[in-house]
């Protein structure tokens, strides 16, 4: 990995890792179901945070690696990986 996006993604992680332990103190505690709604949609925009981190650190690697390969059917694997991670994004 790209020793920036590592770090970031590291730090991502251990947020989300925060979050998600507080959302199930939340839970047990019984609190405010609104409260505890609002928690997991944080947890949410957290995780698509890191995952666009782990696809830019895919696209400036791997991705390149493939692209700049003389083997087209490495070449057409990019291309695939490519479309397929537009699809996971806007799910």
């Amino acid at each position: 990995m790209i020793p920036d996006i590592k770090k970031r993604a590291i730090h991502r992680s251990k947020i989300i890792e925060g979050q998600v332990k507080g959302l199930g103190k939340m839970i047990n505690n019984e609190e405010y179901c609104m409260d505890i709604i609002t928690q997991s949609l944080a947890i949410q925009k957290s995780l698509s945070s890191l995952n666009k981190l782990i696809l830019e650190n895919h696209l400036k690697t791997h991705i390149k690696d493939k692209m700049n390969s003389k083997n087209e059917k490495l070449q057409l694997e990019a291309a695939t990986e490519i479309l397929q991670a537009f699809e996971l994004m806007r799910r």
